[in-house]
């Protein structure tokens, strides 16, 4: 396990007119669920097909329309609840949220306010090398998505595409428990990766597959303290809510400027009115979008049309056993198997293709020497060519061929600096492309001696001046290795300069 510390909250702080003021944070997060298929109907989730092509007659709100829940749906939601260690509620049961807006065709979304599916549970996020903060999940709970909304494709109309409507959302909720705007990011990134690592959402957050609701509040020194003791929110201040926030920089963003537009108002002697607002990144500036709902604003009731969800103890066990390896977990057993560092474990587990890249390089091989080929080279290439270890020309095998090839003193570290250039262009086999490239170290110790023996007959001054200064006879080794078009094995030039200098 790793070695971690649960380090308190620790505020951003920020220093007002009348006093220093901190932030407190809940985060809803919306995680669409990577299922072929829609949460009620069979119609596909596929992204960028033609609009309104991927709707069902029950997406639509066809009259006599009845929906059917989608089992895979409800794993992935169980799946989802394991892998944050949450309670998983064997019973229940969906609600009718009622508001009208036209990318909605019901008139109600169809959600889980009373009963949720996924009870308490924990993100670990790191805040640094052995430091962590956890954050407490209040619930996960199902939902369909609404359809979108277009008002740029004429001056005078919007139109709506109806392909995202009853896509399945898993709405991840937390407790106020992030204290800043860098907390809140990273709380979002592990998160992402957790459910990556699952399976269950993709966390595309430009696609909208994985998008924030921020809450944010105000509150004196001692006033969170006060709030954890007796659990009245009062103590937090009035918060407000930053809708559909789909990047992590600008989610920073928002919270910064939303907690300083209300430490103004409050310092002026206003009231912070609870709202939801929207970001906008152009103008760095968050704005009144609505005035907040509460519950009974929804009217919600149990749907009439879906029986509760009950769910056996035995299926969930089954679910749990399949359950894969972890971020934290995979990064506890790179360091422990591997030797890898905590800074070159956390770069490798950041995504389950790239620690599955690394775990096939490194196995039978050295695991640190894998890593700094995986992280310096592999990655710094992927990069600067804007590709992902998924679209890497270079495979395990190959990579690990030049490792190969090193361990064996076959080529140096320099010569295989070249060869990856080449198998990155030419691909082919690493010992192969050595070979055809004349890149094949001398390690004939009669061709290094010959070459040794002139340089040693040629420089007596400099013989002289290695038997007293030991130092000094590396310079026979660079000699050797420049007659020789770098190709000498360097361990073997610098033992036979010791042996024919007496060193």
């Amino acid at each position: 396990m790793l070695d971690i510390s649960y380090a308190s909250p620790k505020p951003k702080v920020i220093a007002g007119a009348t006093g220093d003021w901190e932030l407190v944070i809940g985060m809803e997060i919306h995680a669409q669920v990577a299922s072929n298929a829609k949460l009620f109907s069979g119609a596909s989730t596929q992204v960028g097909a033609e609009p309104n092509s991927n709707v069902a007659f029950v997406d639509a709100a066809m009259p006599g329309m009845l929906p059917v829940i989608n089992e895979f749906c409800v794993e992935q939601a169980v799946r989802s609840g394991l892998g944050l260690k949450a309670q998983i509620n064997l019973r229940s049961a969906f609600d009718r949220k009622n508001y009208f807006y036209p990318d909605l065709p019901q008139g109600y979304q169809i959600s889980q306010l009373y009963h949720p599916i996924v009870g308490e549970g924990e993100v670990i996020v790191e805040m640094g090398p052995g430091v962590a903060r956890r954050v407490r999940i209040e619930r996960i709970h199902l939902e369909q998505d609404a359809g979108k909304s277009i008002h740029d494709m004429d001056p005078n109309m919007s139109f709506v595409d109806f392909n995202r409507t009853g896509v399945a959302l898993m709405e991840i909720v937390s407790r106020p428990d992030i204290r800043g705007p860098e907390e809140a990011a990273a709380y979002v990134a592990k998160l992402r990766q957790i459910l990556r690592y699952l399976g269950t959402c993709d966390g595309n957050m430009q696609n909208g597959n994985l998008r924030a609701d921020v809450n944010v509040s105000v509150c004196r020194p001692g006033d969170y303290e006060k709030y954890q003791a007796s659990q009245d929110f009062s103590h937090l201040g009035t918060r407000c809510e930053i809708k559909n926030m789909n990047s992590l920089r600008f989610i920073q963003a928002a919270i910064e400027y939303e907690a300083r537009r209300q430490i103004a108002i409050l310092e002026d002697g206003g009231k912070v009115d609870q709202e939801t607002r929207l970001y906008d990144p152009d103008k760095g500036e968050t704005r009144s979008m609505r005035s907040k709902e509460e519950a009974h604003d929804y009217r919600y009731f149990p749907c009439p049309d879906l029986l509760p969800l009950e769910i056996e103890q035995a299926w969930v066990d089954d679910i749990a056993a399949s359950m894969p390896e972890l971020p934290d977990a995979k990064k506890a057993r790179f360091m422990a198997d591997f030797g890898l560092t905590d800074y070159d474990a956390n770069v490798l587990t950041a995504e389950v293709d790239n620690a599955a890249f690394f775990e096939a390089v490194a196995k039978g091989r050295d695991g640190k020497q894998a890593a700094n080929w995986i992280i310096n080279e592999l990655f710094g290439r992927l990069n600067k060519d804007g590709k992902g270890v998924a679209d890497s020309p270079l495979s395990p095998a190959q990579i690990g061929g030049v490792l190969d090839l090193i361990a064996s003193g076959e080529i140096t570290t320099k010569m295989a600096k070249d060869l990856f250039e080449i198998l990155w262009n030419e691909g082919g086999d690493p010992a192969e492309q050595a070979a055809r490239h004349g890149m094949k170290q001398v390690t004939d110790t009669g061709e290094i001696e010959r070459a040794l023996d002139a340089l040693i007959a040629a420089n007596p001054e400099q013989v002289e001046k290695a038997k007293v200064n030991a130092k000094l006879a590396g310079w026979f080794t660079g000699q050797v290795l420049k007659a020789t078009g770098g190709k000498a094995n360097p361990a073997v030039v610098n033992q036979m300069v010791a042996a024919k200098l007496g060193l």
